[in-house]
C-alpha cells in the first residue's frame, strides 16, 4: 500500500500536530495518531478491527522518535525529574512487554478502541477538575514505583500512547508540579516506545491483510512521514508549554483527551454493530 499524496499530505499534517502536542502536554503524541491513523487505514481498505491495531503499533513507534526531540527541549529548561525517570523504567519496560508481546495481538480492536475511549475519558475528567491532592503526598517510594510503572507501561501497549494520558495525571496527583510531569511523562515515553515496538513487531509476525512495507504490526510508510514531522515540532510544543499557566495547560490537555476519547468509543460501537 503505497502513500498517495493526499495519505502523505495527511500524515504530514498528523506529524506536525502531533509532535507539537507532545512537546505541549508530554502525551506522546499516539492519543492523536491512533484515531486519524485508524481513519487513514479505514479509507483504504483495511478492516476497522485491524486498523486499530496498525494505528496503534505505528503510533508508538513514531513516539520512539518524537520523545527524543521533546525531552531535549525540556531538559533545557531544567523541568524534568529524572529520578522520577529512574524510578518508574524498570516497571515501564516489564508492562509493555507484557501488553505488547502478549494480550495486544489476542485482544479484538473493537475492544480496544473502546477501552481507549473510556480510559482516555477518565484521565480527562480528572485534569479537567483540577482537583488539588493533599499537600502531603508524594510519589511512592521505589517499588511502588515500579508498581506505578508497570500499569503505566501496560495501559499504554494497549491504546498505543506514550503513557502521558496516565503518568502526568499521576504524577500531579503526587504533587509533582504540571511543567516537571509533563517534561517527565516526555522522558518516560521512550522506554515506553522501545518495548512496546519490540512487542508489536514480534505479534504481527505472520498476521494476514497487512499493508505493504509492514513490519510486524508496524506501517513503516506511515512512520517515516510521522517521525519526520513530529521531530521537527516538538520542541515549539515544549516551548509553548512552559509559557501558559497551570491551569490553562491541564485544561488544553483534558479538551484534547476528550474529543479523542469520543471518537475511539464511536469507532469501537460501530465495529461491534458491523460484527
Amino acid at each position: 500500500m503505497g502513500l498517495s499524496p493526499l495519505a502523505l499530505a495527511e500524515l504530514a499534517a498528523l506529524g506536525v500536530a502531533t509532535g507539537f502536542l507532545a512537546g505541549l502536554l508530554g502525551i506522546g503524541g499516539g492519543m492523536l495518531m491512533v484515531p486519524f491513523i485508524t481513519i487513514i487505514l479505514a479509507g483504504r481498505g483495511v478492516s476497522s478491527a485491524l486498523a486499530v491495531k496498525i494505528a496503534i503499533a505505528t503510533s508508538m513507534a513514531t513516539i520512539v522518535f518524537t520523545s527524543v526531540s521533546s525531552v531535549r527541549a525540556h531538559h533545557q529548561r531544567g523541568t524534568l525529574r529524572w529520578d522520577i525517570v529512574g524510578r518508574l523504567a524498570p516497571g515501564i519496560v516489564v508492562g509493555s512487554l507484557v501488553s505488547s508481546m502478549g494480550v495486544f495481538a489476542h485482544v479484538k480492536g473493537s475492544w480496544l478502541a473502546v477501552f481507549f475511549g473510556l480510559f482516555v475519558s477518565f484521565s480527562a475528567t480528572q485534569m479537567f477538575l483540577d482537583r488539588k491532592p493533599q499537600p502531603t503526598r508524594q510519589m511512592p517510594g521505589r517499588g511502588g514505583q515500579i508498581a506505578a510503572g508497570g500499569a503505566i507501561g501496560f495501559l499504554s501497549g494497549l491504546v498505543g500512547a506514550g503513557g502521558g494520558f496516565i503518568s502526568v495525571p499521576f504524577m500531579t496527583w503526587c504533587n509533582v508540579a504540571i511543567h516537571s510531569a509533563v517534561a517527565t511523562s516526555a522522558a518516560l515515553g521512550f522506554p515506553i516506545a522501545l518495548a512496546n515496538v519490540l512487542g508489536y513487531v514480534v505479534a504481527g509476525q505472520g498476521v494476514a491483510d497487512l499493508p505493504a512495507a509492514s513490519f510486524g504490526y508496524i506501517w513503516l510508510p506511515a512512520l517515516a512521514v510521522l517521525a519526520a514531522c513530529s521531530i521537527a515540532t516538538a520542541p515549539l510544543g515544549a516551548r509553548a508549554a512552559h509559557a501558559l499557566p497551570v491551569k490553562v495547560l491541564k485544561r488544553v490537555f483534558a479538551a484534547v483527551l476528550y474529543g479523542l476519547a469520543a471518537y475511539m468509543l464511536y469507532k469501537g460501537i460501530a465495529t461491534w454493530h458491523a460484527a
